[in-house]
C-alpha cells in the first residue's frame, strides 16, 4: 500500500463502531493526529487502544498551526486529520492547511468513511441525484431566504443547531407552506431519527419538547409541471446549432434552474 505523508481520516458520526479497519490502522501508524478537540479524539483512540500523540487544530488556531505541521512533515513525520465527528473538510477545519500542503509538494490522501450527509441522503426518496449542500446557513433571516428562492428547483441540504431549527423551518414555512422538508436527527446513534413531511407538520413535531442532537435537513425541489416544455423553443433553437442533448441539458439547467434529468428525458422522448 502506497504511503502519504499527510492522511484526512474520517471518524464516526455517532456510533463508534462505525470506524473502519484502515482508519484505525492509519491513526495508530501516524507519528501526530491533528484534532479538534482531544477530549473528543480520544474517546475514539481510547476505545481502540490508539496511543498516537495528538496535536490541537481548529477554527481557531487553523492559519498558526499550517507552519507547525509542515515542518513536521517535512522533518519525516506523518500526520492525520480528524474532525469531531465525520470527514473533515466538510463544516470543519482542514481546507488552508490541506491548501498550504499541496502547495508544498507534500502527498495528501482522504479515506472514505462516515459522513452526516451521506448517511442522511442514502435512506431519504429523491426524484433525481442532483442535490446542493450549503452547509450551515447563514444567521440573517433574508440571507436563507434569498438562498431558498434561489434553490427552489433542486433539492437543498444543511446542517442546522437544536436551538435554531425551528427558527429555520418557519423561514421555509413562510417562503413556501407547501414546501416538503426531511429532518435527520442523530443519526447513527441510539435515538435517531429520520422524518420527511410537509414543513408544517415538521415544525408541528419539534415544537413538541426539548431538540437535541445534531441535524441534517433538506428542503426538497419545488415540482414545476411542464417546466421544460415552457422552454420547447429554446431546445428548438439550440438544436438547430447542433448542440448536443447533453450540451441542451446543461444549458437550460443553468439557465432557468430546471433539472438536467427532467430536461435530458425530455429530449429524449421526443426525438
Amino acid at each position: 500500500m502506497r504511503e502519504f505523508d499527510f492522511y484526512i481520516v474520517p471518524t464516526p458520526i455517532g456510533n463508534l463502531g462505525d470506524i473502519t479497519l484502515r482508519a484505525i490502522e492509519i491513526l495508530k501508524s501516524v507519528d501526530i493526529i491533528a484534532c479538534e478537540d482531544s477530549r473528543n479524539t480520544q474517546k475514539i483512540l481510547n476505545q481502540y487502544s490508539i496511543g498516537t500523540k495528538c496535536i490541537s487544530y481548529h477554527k481557531f488556531n487553523e492559519r498558526e498551526r499550517v507552519n507547525q505541521f509542515v515542518s513536521l512533515i517535512k522533518e519525516g513525520k506523518k500526520v492525520a486529520l480528524v474532525s469531531d465527528a465525520g470527514t473533515p473538510l466538510f463544516c470543519d477545519p482542514g481546507s488552508i492547511l490541506v491548501k498550504e500542503l499541496k502547495k508544498e509538494g507534500i502527498s495528501v490522501t482522504s479515506l472514505p468513511g462516515a459522513n452526516a450527509v451521506v448517511t442522511f441522503l442514502s435512506q431519504i426518496p429523491r426524484e433525481t441525484e442532483e442535490f446542493c449542500f450549503i452547509g450551515f446557513l447563514p444567521k440573517s433571516e433574508k440571507q436563507i431566504v434569498e438562498i431558498l428562492n434561489n434553490h427552489k428547483n433542486i433539492d437543498t441540504l444543511f446542517y442546522e443547531s437544536p436551538n435554531r431549527l425551528l427558527d429555520t423551518l418557519k423561514i421555509i414555512k413562510d417562503v413556501n407552506t407547501s414546501a416538503v422538508v426531511s429532518v435527520g436527527r442523530e443519526l447513527t446513534k441510539v435515538f435517531e431519527e429520520v422524518m420527511t413531511d410537509n414543513v408544517i407538520n415538521i415544525i408541528n413535531h419539534f415544537s413538541n419538547g426539548e431538540i437535541k442532537g445534531e441535524l441534517v435537513v433538506m428542503v426538497h425541489s419545488e415540482k414545476i409541471e411542464n417546466s421544460v416544455e415552457e422552454y420547447s423553443e429554446r431546445i428548438k433553437q439550440l438544436k438547430n446549432k447542433n448542440f448536443s442533448d447533453k450540451d441542451i441539458s446543461v444549458i437550460l439547467s443553468t439557465l432557468y434552474g430546471i433539472s438536467k434529468n427532467e430536461i435530458y428525458e425530455y429530449l429524449i422522448s421526443h426525438k
